[in-house]
């Protein structure tokens, strides 16, 4: 579960601007989208979830636990993925970079091996273990980026916008992905049919939330606002 109460946020340079203004809402549901025009507050909403950062005013709250006062329990449950996966692709390799993210977990070095191989096999990178990591292709990047989250076994998965920089093939291996996932899944995109068989999709609008729906209802009022 997670709660939003009475959230905003305010960047204090250059000037002081508010991206997100009074935002509550309740999220249990496995699959939630999250879209809006750029600008909207829709990636810094994102970012609030795992506290990557945290609300000006109001509170976020994950499975009880508060992001501001438990930010590092907060991110063992929460991964996330960035739009650019070279934002956090870390380690010369690609398995260095899967395993990086178990250091400090209290595992043998048997069971990261496992788990890592495990990662790279489930998004078909077992033939690049060795490879440099940020020689890959760019949807073999977000593909690294996503195994590197999940080798740490999140409840929740936070996606800000994975496939922008994505080719069409590339986008839907993504998507592709992310719906086979056990996890909870709050995809931030703009590509709108990757949203098809979700739950819910929160709609922002200069810094507000300004809809919550099914996706076809959500999507018809995000196109209405478009126009």
């Amino acid at each position: 579960m997670i709660d939003v109460v009475g959230v905003s946020h305010v960047y204090d340079a250059p000037g002081r601007r508010t991206v997100l203004q009074d935002v509550t809402v309740r999220m249990t549901e496995r699959r939630i989208g999250i879209i809006g025009a750029n600008g909207s507050g829709k990636s810094t909403f994102a970012r609030l979830l795992n506290g990557l950062v945290v609300p000006t005013y109001g509170t976020v709250s994950v499975n009880g636990l508060d992001t501001r006062a438990d930010g590092r329990a907060v991110r063992k449950q929460v991964g996330f993925c960035f739009t650019n996966p070279d934002a956090q692709i870390v380690m010369p390799t690609v398995r260095e970079d899967v395993a990086f993210g178990l250091r400090r977990r209290g595992l043998t070095k048997e069971e990261v091996a496992v788990r890592v191989d495990s990662a790279l096999a489930r998004f078909d990178l077992a033939d690049h273990a060795d490879h440099p990591a940020h020689l890959l292709s760019g949807g073999q990047k977000q593909l690294l980026a996503l195994a590197s989250v999940l080798v740490t076994e999140p409840s929740i998965l936070v996606l800000d916008e994975p496939t922008t920089l994505l080719d069409l093939r590339n986008a839907q291996r993504v998507g592709d992905h992310v719906a086979a996932l056990e996890q909870q899944v709050l995809l931030v995109t703009h590509h709108l049919d990757l949203l098809d068989g979700f739950d819910r999709v929160l709609v922002f609008d200069e810094a507000r939330l300004v809809h919550d729906a099914p996706p076809d209802e959500a999507v018809e009022h995000y196109r209405k606002l478009m126009r």
